[in-house]
């Protein structure tokens, strides 16, 4: 039986066209990579997980770690929310849930696991109200990213009171108790899921979260990389390239 959220959410997205209105940006410039910020610290703020600094805004060096993929959601050309993606790879093991979890993490990763590590989700507060979809949305993303790289396994960093919506949209189960985390004032713990076991049981309950590899390709693709080549094409379940050449 579908909860009465899952429902409005169901019928906003097939009966609204939202998804029309959404654009998906990977953020490469600067002046991107300042606005996230931003949005960062206002969400972050708002929602009482940091405390006012002077330069009002939230980054760190997992931003700029070759594997990271950082996307804004606009609708209607607004900034909505922002999430960060990490490919973790035995060669590419570099993020903050890699680094927190490393002891359940690296002896995965070192027996060839691929995994998609989100974080540092942040809503525009004034937008999370106008737009109750902004968290399937954002966390689409996620999604779209273990399609695109063929990844073992989809994670998140999740506090106490957001585990019930990743085990009911994501059926991803906690593989770690929480533990504290820097800057943000409470604990997460680590959850997972087998993205190949669950991919079609999430699309069939969720089918915002289908893409086509066209979608999939120009959102993940670097900028250089966006040119007909043998390479651009990806077929279903292929692991592509994870990170631009030098």
């Amino acid at each position: 039986m579908k909860s009465g959220v899952e429902t409005r959410i169901s019928h906003s997205f097939w009966g609204s066209g939202l998804l029309d209105r959404v654009d998906y940006r990977l953020i490469e410039t600067a002046d991107e990579r300042d606005l996230i910020a931003s949005l960062r610290y206002k969400a972050y703020l708002h929602g009482g997980l940091i405390a006012p600094a002077e330069s009002q805004r939230v980054y760190d060096p997992y931003d700029d770690a070759p594997n990271a993929w950082t996307f804004g959601i606009y609708i209607d050309r607004e900034l909505c929310s922002s999430v960060r993606l990490h490919v973790l790879t035995p060669e590419l093991r570099m993020s903050h849930t890699s680094d927190l979890f490393g002891d359940v993490l690296h002896p995965r990763l070192d027996c060839g696991e691929v995994f998609v590590d989100p974080s540092r989700l942040a809503a525009d507060p004034e937008k999370v109200g106008r737009f109750p979809e902004l968290p399937y949305l954002t966390v689409r993303l996620g999604y779209m990213a273990c399609e695109y790289f063929n990844a073992d396994t989809g994670l998140a960093l999740v506090r106490a009171e957001h585990q019930a919506f990743y085990r009911r949209v994501f059926l991803q189960e906690t593989i770690a108790g929480p533990r504290p985390i820097p800057i943000i004032r409470q604990e997460v713990a680590l959850m997972a899921c087998d993205f190949r076991a669950v991919r079609e049981k999430v699309a069939a309950r969720f089918p915002i979260m289908r893409s086509t590899h066209a979608e999939r390709q120009m959102l993940f693709q670097r900028a250089h990389e966006r040119q007909p080549s043998p390479r651009g094409v990806v077929a279903a379940f292929e692991r592509p390239s994870m990170v631009p050449e030098a």
